[in-house]
C-alpha cells in the first residue's frame, strides 16, 4: 500500500499530450473540474487507439491498454468487471491486495467470495464498494472499468426493471454523488458501444459525462497506414494497385482493425488488391458492423436509363453535377420522393447513386422486437454515416420505417427513432454529406418535422406518363429491359392511347406475360410477334386500385415543391379542390 498523497502532489491524471486522441482529452478535462467520477466511453470502444511507447514511437493498443498505460497510468489500483470475467485487476499487487480485502469482507459478512468471486452485478458492485470505500480511506486512487455495461444497467422502461437492475442501477447512481468518492481520485467508466442500450437514468443523469470515441477519420486511417507499411513500402506497391495515400481516402467508415485486415492481407498472404477488390471488402466490412442493416446500392443503372419524368431527371442531373464539383453547400438536407405504386421511385433513385459519384446504401429494417434495440440499432447505423461522408442513403416506405412523434402503442420505440433521425437529418454540418432519400406513396403519413425545410427539403413528385411521347419512351425502355423485339409502329395502340393507364411496372409485367406466351408456343419457338402481343394486350387486366392511386397521386400532387415537375392537369388545379378530393378519398379508402 501507498501512503496518502501530499495535498501538493500532482495530479493523479496529468495533462495528456496533444497527440493523444480528442476523446481522452476530453476525458482528462471533464474530469479535472473535479465534479464527476462517472464516465460512459461508447462509440468505436472496440478498434484500436493510436499511443506513444517509451521512446515516443506511435503505437496502436487496445482500449483497455490505453486506459491502464495512459489514461490511468498514475492510478495505484485499475481494475476491470464484466459479466463474463467477473472483477479481475491490472497488476497481481492489486489483486492480492484485494484478495486479503475480500478474506476480511468474508469474515464480516459470513460470504466465502474468497474461495469464489461473484460474477452477478448486485453481489460484485456490493463488494467492491466496501473495498473502494476502504482503500480511499487510505488515500489509494482507484479507476473502475465497467465493460459491456449494457448488460449491467441495460435499457428499460422503469416498470420493467428487475429486481437486480433496480439494485445495480442504485449502486452505480450513488457512487455518482457520494462525498467520499467525489472528494478523491476515483472514477468508474463505463464501456458500451451504445448509448441507446444503456439505462436512461446513467446517461441523462448530470452526474455522469459521456465521451464518444469516433470511427477515425481520413487524417487518421492515413497516419496508420503510414504506420503500419513502416519499411514495407515496396512489398505493398508490389501487391496493390492502391496507392497508400488513395486507401486511407477510399475506407470511409473503416476503424483500425478493419483497416490492418486490408493491410496484413496484401503483405502477409500477397494479395492482389485493386480498386474493386478494396470496394468490395470495405462494403463487406460495413454491412458486417452495421449487422446487415445498411446495404450498399451498387449498380451499372444511370438517369439516362429513366422513361419519362424530364424534370426530375434534370434537377437530379444536377445534384450530379454539384456533388462531383465538390459543391456540398448548395446540396439539400434530403429528398422527400413520392407518387403512386409503380412509377419508378426506387428505380430512380438507384439511377441518380449511379450518377453521383459518390456511395448509397439503403437503410433496412432496423427494428427490433427487444427493448431498446432498434434504437441501439439505429444508433449504430447513424455513427457509420457520420463516418463514411459523402454518402447518400435511400430509405424505401420511408412512412413506416421512420417513426413519428405522435406514435403510441408501442413503448414509445417509436417516438425515440423520430427523435434520432430528426436530430441527425437537422445537423448542418451534414449538408451535402449525408443526403438523405425518403421515398413513399403516402407522403401525408410522414411527420411534417421530417419534410420541412432542413431535413427532407426538395420534395419531388413522380406520375404515370401523361403523354403519348412519355408512354412511347416508357414502352421502349420496357421492350429493352424485357429483351423484346418490337418496332412501336407494331405495338397495339391500347398500350400508348393512355385510355388505360400503365405503370412501368405494368408494362414490364405485360410484355414478360407475351414473351411466357411465345416460349410456351412451340411453333413459335420463343419468338414474338404483333399477334402475340396483341393478344396479351386484350387479355391483359392491370391490377387496379382506382381509389388508392388517385389518392396516393394528389397527396404527391400537394407535396411536390416544384411546379415544373407536376404533370400540366394538376398545376392549373385549385389546391382546396386537391385537398377537398384527398380527404374524400380518404374516407373512402378507410
Amino acid at each position: 500500500m501507498t501512503d496518502t498523497p501530499e495535498p501538493d502532489a500532482p495530479p493523479a491524471m496529468p495533462g495528456l499530450p496533444l497527440q493523444y486522441p480528442a476523446w481522452a482529452q476530453e476525458y482528462a478535462r471533464k474530469y479535472f473540474t473535479k465534479t464527476l467520477t462517472q464516465f460512459i466511453l461508447y462509440g468505436n470502444v472496440r478498434d484500436l487507439v493510436p499511443t506513444e511507447d517509451e521512446e515516443g514511437n506511435r503505437i496502436y493498443v487496445s482500449l483497455h491498454e490505453f486506459l491502464v498505460t495512459e489514461l490511468f497510468a498514475a492510478r495505484d489500483i485499475v481494475l476491470f468487471y464484466d459479466r463474463s470475467s467477473g472483477i479481475h485487476f491490472s497488476d497481481s499487487i492489486s489483486q492480492k491486495d484485494f484478495n486479503r480485502a475480500l478474506s476480511g469482507y468474508d469474515t464480516i459478512f459470513g460470504t466465502d467470495y474468497a474461495q469464489k468471486l461473484p460474477k452477478d452485478p448486485v453481489r460484485v458492485l456490493s463488494v467492491l464498494e466496501n473495498y473502494f470505500r476502504l482503500r480511499l480511506s487510505e488515500g489509494k486512487r482507484i479507476a473502475c472499468i465497467i465493460d459491456y455495461a449494457e448488460t449491467i444497467i441495460p435499457m428499460a422502461e422503469a416498470s420493467m426493471y428487475s429486481s437486480e437492475d433496480r439494485n445495480t442501477l442504485v449502486f452505480l447512481q450513488k457512487w455518482a454523488h457520494d462525498p467520499l468518492f467525489l472528494d478523491s481520485d476515483f472514477t468508474v467508466t463505463l464501456v458500451a458501444q451504445n448509448l441507446s442500450e444503456l439505462n436512461q437514468q446513467v446517461v441523462q443523469s448530470p452526474y455522469t459525462a459521456e465521451i464518444q470515441i469516433p470511427i477515425p477519420d481520413e487524417s487518421a486511417r492515413a497516419h496508420y497506414v503510414e504506420h503500419y507499411l513502416d519499411g514495407r513500402e515496396e512489398q505493398w506497391e508490389a501487391h496493390s494497385s492502391v496507392d497508400a495515400k488513395l486507401l486511407a481516402s477510399n475506407t470511409a467508415g473503416l476503424g483500425f482493425i478493419q483497416l490492418r485486415s486490408i493491410l496484413a492481407d496484401v503483405l502477409e498472404n500477397h494479395t492482389e488488391l485493386t480498386f474493386d477488390a478494396l470496394s468490395a471488402m470495405k462494403k463487406e466490412f460495413i454491412e458486417a458492423e452495421a449487422f446487415g442493416m445498411l446495404e450498399f446500392l451498387e449498380t451499372d443503372l444511370n438517369l439516362d436509363m429513366v422513361a419519362g419524368h424530364s424534370q426530375a431527371k434534370t434537377h437530379l442531373r444536377a445534384a450530379a453535377k454539384a456533388l462531383k464539383a465538390g459543391r456540398q453547400d448548395v446540396m439539400p438536407m434530403g429528398y422527400l420522393v413520392s407518387g403512386p405504386v409503380g412509377t419508378g421511385k426506387t428505380f430512380t433513385i438507384m439511377c441518380f447513386a449511379g450518377d453521383i459519384g459518390v456511395p448509397m446504401v439503403k437503410l433496412k429494417n432496423f427494428r427490433s422486437q427487444w427493448q431498446g434495440q432498434t434504437e441501439a440499432n439505429l444508433e449504430k447505423i447513424l455513427t457509420l454515416l457520420q463516418a463514411m461522408t459523402p454518402v447518400a442513403v435511400m430509405i424505401d416506405e420511408a412512412d413506416a420505417a421512420l417513426g413519428d412523434r405522435d406514435a403510441s402503442g408501442d413503448s414509445g420505440v417509436s417516438k425515440r427513432v423520430f427523435g434520432q433521425i430528426a436530430q441527425f437529418m437537422s445537423n448542418s454540418k451534414n449538408r451535402g454529406k449525408v443526403i438523405w432519400f425518403l421515398l413513399t406513396a403516402r407522403p401525408d403519413y410522414m411527420p411534417v418535422d421530417l419534410k420541412r425545410q432542413g431535413r427532407a427539403e426538395e420534395h419531388i413528385a413522380l406520375f404515370y406518363p401523361s403523354t403519348r411521347e412519355e408512354r412511347e419512351e416508357l414502352l421502349t425502355v420496357m421492350l429493352k429491359k424485357t429483351g423484346v423485339q418490337l418496332d412501336l409502329k407494331d405495338v397495339p395502340d391500347a398500350l400508348l392511347n393512355g385510355e388505360r393507364t400503365f405503370s412501368g411496372a405494368d408494362m414490364e409485367a405485360l410484355l414478360t406475360r407475351v414473351k411466357f406466351r411465345a416460349a410456351a408456343d412451340g411453333r413459335m419457338k420463343g419468338n414474338v410477334t404483333q399477334r402475340v402481343l396483341q393478344e396479351v394486350v386484350d387479355d391483359f387486366i392491370p391490377p387496379t386500385y382506382p381509389l388508392e392511386v388517385e389518392l396516393q397521386t394528389l397527396v404527391a400532387v400537394l407535396e411536390c415543391t416544384s411546379k415544373a415537375l407536376l404533370p400540366e392537369k394538376y398545376r392549373a388545379m385549385d389546391r382546396e379542390t386537391i385537398v377537398r378530393r384527398v380527404e374524400e378519398l380518404g374516407h373512402l379508402v378507410q
